[in-house]
């Protein structure tokens, strides 16, 4: 159920819901651990913390749900420009906060797996650039040379589909009367378990690059989850439901935890668990949290903390990823040699997404609410 604001939310923003922040601040930090457990695996068959991916799943979902929350019912006073004003001014930020944190360490992350010495200054600051702009780079073209869209902040790619699912709100689905909406989430729903299940991956861990198979997968990763978010804002009906978040919170780290299934010979088996997940098991999550409240103060401020640092931790954590990789591979450490690491990089990651919250974050997007928006009457 709805509650408190943040200190930078524009004047006339509703209430949060504050379960569905804290949730979103859990499905970050799991993100932030997946990327860790990256430096030890050979490939996603034998990655801990195996379905960290899905979190991003989760966070279209969110998207869609809090996005029709908060302006399916403004069309009437709001225009297409405002609507992309205020998206701009709560998304963008953080975006070339990323891009320059992954262009002031980009040189300190040499390693075996791509030598950041043969890129020159001018190739950076064109890389720089062209993510702030969140223009994506083609594989083989990209400086770091290991196919990402986003090379110095790898994270963006998410942000480049919710770009296009907010393009797809304004102009095409919030318009959709809700039968519609529902067609379209079935048949999207339907496209992913089928990329998911009988595609070669047998997972949904895609959207990264520009190769036909993260083009396609990150499509439909959008195309059900943004859409089902904001079909669950329409029919949503609350109930009254206690401990919401930390039942919510503790499916998703299970969720994320559960090993690899069906090894390389039963792909099918990890791309139908993938596909409960993000078409079932996350909409659930949604709806139970939506429909719960905080009722104590210890887990109001939780939510509250988790949620504010949700976007800035998720938009800042990946260049001390690269560099965490680089020591690892350069060492030739083991994770428990790794682990006073890895625990730095875990608090110092929520610190820095932190201090980018209250020093730049909020006041850069007050800032740009005053000069952009104009006051409501």
């Amino acid at each position: 159920m709805p509650g408190l604001t943040s200190s930078a939310a524009f004047a006339d923003t509703k209430p949060h819901y504050d379960i569905l922040d804290g949730l979103r601040g859990v499905a970050a930090i799991t993100v932030v651990c997946f990327h860790l457990f990256e430096a030890f695996a050979t490939s996603h068959l034998d990655q801990r913390i195996n379905h960290g991916y899905l979190a991003v799943d989760f966070f279209f979902i969110l998207s869609g749900f809090v996005i029709g929350y908060a302006y399916d019912d403004r069309w009437n006073r709001m225009s297409v420009k405002e609507f992309f004003t205020r998206r701009l001014i709560r998304l963008h930020p953080m975006v070339v906060m990323g891009a320059l944190i992954g262009a002031a360490m980009f040189y300190t992350q040499g390693c075996s797996v791509w030598d950041v010495s043969l890129i020159s200054v001018g190739a950076l600051l064109l890389a720089t650039l062209m993510n702030a702009l969140m223009i994506p780079a083609t594989p083989g073209c990209e400086i770091r040379g290991v196919g990402e869209m986003y090379p110095l902040n790898g994270p963006s790619w998410s942000l480049f589909f919710e770009y296009i699912g907010n393009i797809l709100y304004a102009f095409v689905l919030r318009k959709l009367p809700t039968r519609a909406l529902t067609v379209l989430v079935v048949v999207a729903g339907c496209g992913l378990a089928i990329f998911s299940i009988l595609g070669p991956l047998g997972d949904i861990c895609v959207g990264f690059a520009l190769t036909d198979e993260n083009i396609v997968g990150g499509s439909l990763r959008l195309l059900f989850a943004f859409p089902a978010g904001l079909l669950l804002s329409r029919i949503f009906k609350p109930r009254n439901v206690r401990g919401a978040f930390w039942i919510g919170a503790a499916a998703i780290v299970a969720l994320s935890a559960v090993p690899r299934l069906g090894g390389s010979e039963h792909l099918w088996m990890n791309g139908l668990y993938d596909t409960l997940c993000a078409v079932a098991i996350f909409p659930a999550i949604v709806l139970l949290a939506a429909s719960g409240k905080t009722t104590d103060a210890f887990t109001t401020r939780v939510c509250k903390f988790l949620g504010d640092i949700s976007y800035p931790l998720y938009m800042v954590h990946y260049p001390f990823i690269y560099l965490y990789y680089a020591w690892v591979k350069n060492n030739d450490l083991t994770f428990a040699e790794s682990l006073p690491g890895a625990a730095a990089l875990v608090v110092g990651s929520v610190a820095l997404a932190y201090l980018c919250l209250k020093l730049y974050d909020e006041p850069v997007r007050r800032y740009l609410t005053r000069r952009f928006l104009k006051p409501r009457k």
